[in-house]
């Protein structure tokens, strides 16, 4: 897999980050993970996670997208920065723009379009979305989730991703819940040391399935539809983290657009 370099934002104090890792960086597994569409409302009572550890769990974030508009005490949109921003790192071919985001229906949609916009000194190709609760919300440890909507077919289309980060990467470390890499949908941690990882068998896009990653104390385990992926106990951080969903392009063979990625829920839970 593609190393994806890390920019520096317009904050002298914040630096971005994220994503695909090379194979000298990255020990990727393969798992086959069985696609289900669960939903986590109980009959009473707040929802809980699908899958993973039984808890006790108390819900501390819970963004259900109702209404018609983002919630803006929970979400921004845009990298480090208000309108549109550039992408995360030198490997995006788009800027991120606050209207290829919106709430309809109950979800949150982020579509990717061909239309050519300047960010950060440059022309990209694509107009697409990012949100994140960047200055409004960040945690450490927890059990975080999301139930989405993938682009694609048979595969998985574009990069959408479902991650958390810390302020200073990689020393803070980054949750990579799920991310789409050549069709496939993948978990990754990132720190100091490297970013391994693991990716799933199965057919992920065009339809709803929830992507969790438990994080405590020396150990993250990741969950697709309930089921255990993959467990990393290697150099786990322990600073607080923000959440963040996008939908990128990169250029690759996956790229698709117009392309729209849909998110039912983000909840976490601590103990």
């Amino acid at each position: 897999m593609i190393t994806r370099l890390h920019k520096t934002a317009g904050s002298p104090k914040k630096t971005a980050r994220r994503k695909k890792t090379t194979a000298t960086s990255t020990t990727t597994t393969t798992t086959t993970v069985a696609p289900t569409t669960t939903t986590t409302t109980p009959a009473s009572g707040p929802p809980q996670p699908v899958g993973g550890d039984p808890g006790p769990w108390n819900l501390v974030f819970d963004s259900e997208f109702a209404g018609t508009s983002l919630d803006s005490s929970q979400w921004s949109t845009g990298w480090f920065g208000s309108g549109i921003t550039p992408p995360v790192n030198s490997y995006e071919q788009e800027c991120y723009d606050p209207n290829q985001v919106s709430v309809a229906n109950g979800s949150l949609e982020l579509s990717a379009i061909a239309q050519p916009e300047s960010c950060g000194g440059l022309t990209r190709p694509y107009a697409s979305g990012l949100v994140t609760t960047n200055g409004t919300f960040s945690f450490t440890y927890g059990y975080m989730e999301a139930r989405i909507w993938l682009p694609g077919s048979a595969s998985i289309a574009d990069w959408p991703a479902f991650w958390a980060d810390g302020q200073s990467w990689p020393t803070d470390g980054e949750i990579d819940v799920l991310e789409g890499i050549n069709g496939r949908a993948c978990a990754h941690f990132h720190n100091s040391a490297g970013g391994p990882g693991a990716c799933a068998n199965g057919a992920f896009a065009r339809g709803w399935h929830t992507f969790a990653a438990d994080w405590q104390p020396g150990s993250i385990t990741y969950f697709y539809d309930g089921v255990t992926l993959w467990q990393d106990t290697s150099g786990i951080t322990a600073a607080p983290m923000y959440l963040i969903v996008n939908l990128a392009l990169d250029g690759s063979p996956s790229n698709v657009a117009p392309a729209t990625m849909l998110v039912d829920y983000v909840r976490v839970w601590q103990h």
